[in-house]
C-alpha cells in the first residue's frame, strides 16, 4: 500500500516538473510559445494575468480562431484531458501567486441555431467585468436579421462545455487564487453544414476580441497587480511568421511599380511650350513611361495572399484595406490616358467636401499672388540636392543605417519621393525660402517616414498603409509652416489645386481649368499651368486635393494630440488608434529619426498656434 502511494506521489512530482519546465520561470517580459503533448498549443505572455482556452472538437469551424486574437491562449488537444487539467491548475497557481489573481476564460460554441452568448461565471463577484463583457457582446450584429444577437450572464458552477470535464471545481480554483469563466458562443459565422461566412466572420471576430479585451482589462485593473495600462495590450503581441510572409509579399508586389512616376508625363516641357506658344489653345497628348509590369499578373499574385486567414483583428483590417488600394492602383495603371482613370481616381481620393472648398476660396480671397518672388534669388536643382544631402547626414547621425539616394532627372516634371529616395527635376529652380520649405516637405516628411516605417516590424509602414497620402501631405505642409516656409503663394497653390479638382469634377477641359485659375483667380500663367497639368495627368488625377484636406485634418488632430506617433511610418489618421494599440503590444516602435524642426526653439510656440485653432489664412 505504501509502495502504491509512493508511485502516485512520484508520478505527480514528475508531471509537475514536466509542466513546470514548459511554463518556465515566468520572468518579467517573457513569453512561452510551444506545442504541447497530445496535440495542444500554448501561447503565454508572462505579464498578462489571464488565459483563454479552447478545446479542439470536430465540426467546429472557425471557433478556434477566436481564441487566437488574445495575448495568452491554450489550445487543448483531443486526448489525455488529465494532462491539461493538471497543466491549467499549476499555471493558475503560479500566475495568481505572481499577480494576486488570475482569470481563465474558456470559449466553446453553442447549438447551430443559437443567437445568444451565454456568460457563465460569478456575476456577484465580478459584476463590472461581466457587465462590460455583456454590454460589448450585445453590440455584435447578427447576419440573421430576424434574430439579433443577445448576451446574458448565467450564475452557475458549471462553466465548461456541455458533456465535458471541468478544469476546476469552484473550490479548487478559489484555493489557487483564480477565477474561471465559460462563454458559449452562438456560431452564427457559419452555415448549418459548417461553411464559414468569411466577411461576416471577420466582423464577428473583431468585435468579439474587443469585448473580451475590455472585460479582461476591467478584471486586471481591479483584481490584479498587473501594470497593464490599456486593453489594447491584451491583444496578440507576436506576429506569426505567416503574417510576416504576407507583409513581405505585399511589399514586394508594391515595389514592382512606382505609381506616381508611372502616371507622370515624360513630355511635360513640350506640353507647356506648345500650350503657351499657341496662346493657351493646343494641349499636346500626355506621354508616359512604358509599364515595367503586367497589372493583371500582379493582381493575380496579389490575390493569392491569404490575408483572410490573419486572425489579428487590427492587422487583418489594415492588410485587407491595403490590398484593395494596390488593386485600385494597378487598375489605374492600365487606364492611363482614359476617362476611366479619372473615375478610379475619384474612388481613391473622393469628392471635394464643402469645408475644403470654403477654405480654398477663403485662402484665395485673402491672398493675391505675390509677384515679388520673381526678384528673389533662385537656386538650381544641384544646389538643392546639396541641401538635401546635408539633411540626409543629419538623419544618419540619428540612425547610422540610414542610406537613401538623391536623383536629378530630366524626365521628372515634379519633385517627388519614391521608395524613400528623392527625385529632383533637372530644370527645377526655386527661391531659398522655397528650398528650405521643400527640404522639410520632401526629406523631413516623406523620406523620414519611409525610413522610420522601414525600421518597423511591419514593412507596410514604409510603403504606406491604405489612404496614407492625405496625412503625409498634411504633415509635409505643417513642416513647411514650422520652418517659416509656408508662404501666401504656397497656400494659394494648395487652394488652386482644390479649385482645379472641382473643375475636373465638373468636366471642365484643360484650357477651361487653366483659364479659371489664370483669369478668375489671378494665378500667373506658369502657376496656373503647373496646377492644371498635374490635375490632368493620367486622364484626371485628384490626388492634389488631399494636400489642403490633409493639412486641415491634421490641424484638427493636433488640437488635442502630439505629432511624434505620426512619424512612425506612413499611415492615415484613421489608423492612429490602431497604431497606438499595436504600439501597446510592442508591434510598432518609436520613430528612429525625427525631423530637424522638432529640435528648434520655435517648434512649441508654432504648434501652439495650431492648438489654439488659428485659421489657416492667419498662420502666415
Amino acid at each position: 500500500m505504501k509502495f502504491d502511494s509512493l508511485k502516485i506521489i512520484t508520478k505527480m512530482i514528475a508531471k509537475e516538473i514536466e509542466i513546470d519546465s514548459i511554463i518556465g520561470g515566468l520572468e518579467s517580459g517573457g513569453k512561452t510559445i510551444t506545442p504541447l503533448p497530445y496535440d495542444g498549443y500554448l501561447h503565454l505572455e508572462h505579464d498578462v494575468p489571464f488565459l483563454m482556452i479552447y478545446r479542439k472538437v470536430p465540426d467546429d469551424a472557425a471557433t478556434i480562431r477566436l481564441v487566437r486574437t488574445t495575448a495568452s491562449f491554450l489550445i487543448v488537444g483531443t486526448e489525455n484531458f488529465e494532462y491539461y487539467h493538471e497543466f491549467v491548475n499549476l499555471l493558475t497557481e503560479k500566475m495568481s501567486t505572481k499577480f494576486r489573481s488570475f482569470i481563465v476564460i474558456e470559449i466553446y460554441s453553442g447549438s447551430s441555431d443559437s443567437n445568444e452568448f451565454i456568460i457563465r461565471g460569478p456575476s456577484h463577484k465580478l459584476p463590472v467585468s461581466l457587465n462590460v463583457l455583456k454590454k460589448e457582446l450585445d453590440k455584435i450584429e447578427s447576419h440573421r436579421y430576424e434574430k439579433p444577437l443577445t448576451a446574458r450572464v448565467e450564475q452557475t458552477k458549471e462553466r465548461q462545455p456541455p458533456s465535458q470535464q471541468a478544469f476546476f471545481s469552484i473550490e479548487k480554483i478559489k484555493n489557487h487564487g483564480g477565477t474561471y469563466i465559460g462563454i458559449e458562443i452562438p456560431p452564427v459565422y457559419r452555415s448549418q453544414n459548417g461553411t464559414v461566412y468569411p466577411l461576416y466572420f471577420r466582423k464577428f471576430r473583431d468585435n468579439f476580441a474587443k469585448a473580451i479585451h475590455k472585460a479582461l482589462f476591467e478584471f486586471i485593473r481591479v483584481q490584479t497587480s498587473s501594470e497593464i495600462k490599456n486593453y489594447a495590450a491584451l491583444g496578440r503581441r507576436r506576429i506569426h511568421e505567416e503574417l510576416f510572409k504576407i507583409d513581405r509579399q505585399l511589399t514586394q508586389i508594391e515595389n514592382q511599380y512606382q505609381f506616381l512616376l508611372l502616371i507622370a508625363p515624360v513630355n511635360i516641357q513640350s506640353i507647356e511650350s506648345c500650350f503657351f506658344e499657341t496662346d493657351f489653345e493646343k494641349v499636346l497628348p500626355y506621354h508616359y513611361r512604358l509599364l515595367p509590369l503586367d497589372p493583371d499578373l500582379l493582381k493575380r499574385e496579389l490575390y493569392t495572399l491569404r490575408i483572410d486567414e490573419i486572425d489579428d483583428p487590427e492587422l487583418s483590417f489594415l492588410y485587407q484595406q491595403k490590398r484593395n488600394q494596390i488593386d485600385q492602383e494597378l487598375t489605374m495603371l492600365k487606364e492611363r490616358g482614359s476617362k476611366n482613370f479619372f473615375y478610379s481616381s475619384l474612388r481613391l481620393y473622393g469628392v471635394i467636401e464643402k469645408k475644403l472648398w470654403n477654405t480654398a476660396k477663403e485662402i484665395l480671397e485673402h491672398f493675391p499672388e505675390d509677384t515679388n518672388r520673381e526678384n528673389e534669388k533662385t537656386i538650381t536643382a544641384e544646389i538643392f540636392a546639396d541641401m538635401a544631402a546635408e539633411e540626409f547626414e543629419y538623419f544618419k547621425e540619428q540612425s547610422p543605417d540610414f542610406n537613401s539616394k538623391i536623383h536629378i532627372r530630366e524626365d521628372v516634371n515634379v519633385m517627388m519621393v519614391s521608395k524613400g529616395e528623392l527625385y529632383i527635376p533637372a530644370h527645377y529652380t526655386m527661391t531659398e525660402r522655397q528650398a528650405k520649405a521643400l527640404i522639410q516637405h520632401e526629406v523631413g516628411t516623406h523620406v523620414l517616414t519611409y525610413y522610420n516605417g522601414s525600421r518597423q516590424p511591419l514593412s507596410q509602414l514604409s510603403q504606406g498603409l491604405a489612404n496614407y497620402e492625405a496625412l503625409q501631405e498634411g504633415i509635409a505642409i505643417l513642416a513647411e509652416y514650422l520652418v517659416d516656409g509656408l508662404t501666401a503663394n504656397r497656400l494659394r497653390t494648395l487652394a488652386g489645386r482644390v479649385v482645379a479638382g472641382e473643375a475636373l469634377l465638373d468636366d471642365a477641359t484643360f484650357r477651361e481649368t487653366f483659364m479659371l485659375l489664370y483669369k478668375n483667380y489671378g494665378f500667373s500663367k506658369n502657376s496656373a499651368f503647373a496646377i492644371t497639368s498635374r490635375i490632368f495627368q493620367g486622364g484626371g488625377f485628384l490626388k492634389d486635393i488631399i494636400y489642403l484636406r490633409g493639412f486641415m485634418q491634421l490641424m484638427d488632430y493636433l488640437k488635442e494630440n502630439d505629432l511624434e506617433i505620426l512619424l512612425s511610418g506612413k499611415m492615415a489618421l484613421e489608423h492612429v488608434p490602431m497604431i497606438q494599440d499595436l504600439k501597446a503590444r510592442n508591434l510598432v516602435k518609436t520613430p528612429e529619426i525625427i525631423p530637424r524642426y522638432m529640435k528648434s526653439k520655435t517648434y512649441k510656440n508654432k504648434l501652439s498656434e495650431i492648438k489654439n485653432e488659428t485659421p489657416i489664412h492667419k498662420l502666415i
